[in-house]
């Protein structure tokens, strides 16, 4: 078992496997190309984890997110890119939700092993 982790380990990390490096580049250069983070990706619809943890973010945070996914939306309507110069200033990788999301299922994962109701449930629209 621990063999099949530190295998899977290093597949997946960057700084170990040329190959995941290339991946990583590659949507790094993606995600530049638009203006977006890689947290941008992920969907509140999918996850109420994510749900929880983006309403727990400061506004300023949760607005700059949505003018990101707004953008590039706008962009690739327009089959444009954002300019070098532009592309040159983005952060893709830098994280606003980890930290809050690890909070989120840390709470859920505590709240489910006290046998606890949980605090958010999911509802479809």
């Amino acid at each position: 078992m621990a063999k099949s982790s530190a295998l899977a380990k290093w597949i997946l990390n960057p700084a170990q496997n040329p190959l995941a490096a290339m991946h990583k580049n590659s949507v790094s250069t993606r995600l530049r190309r638009y203006g977006l983070r890689f947290e941008d990706l992920y969907d509140p619809m999918e996850d109420v984890d994510i749900k929880e943890a983006l309403n727990r973010l400061p506004r300023e945070i949760v607005d700059a997110r949505h003018q990101r996914i707004l953008r590039a939306m706008d962009l690739s309507m327009k089959h444009q890119y954002l300019s070098d110069e532009l592309q040159a200033q983005q952060t893709p990788f830098r994280s606003y939700l980890k930290d809050m999301l690890q909070l989120v299922k840390k709470e859920r994962a505590e709240r489910e092993a006290l046998g606890a109701l949980p605090l958010y449930q999911r509802t479809l629209p």
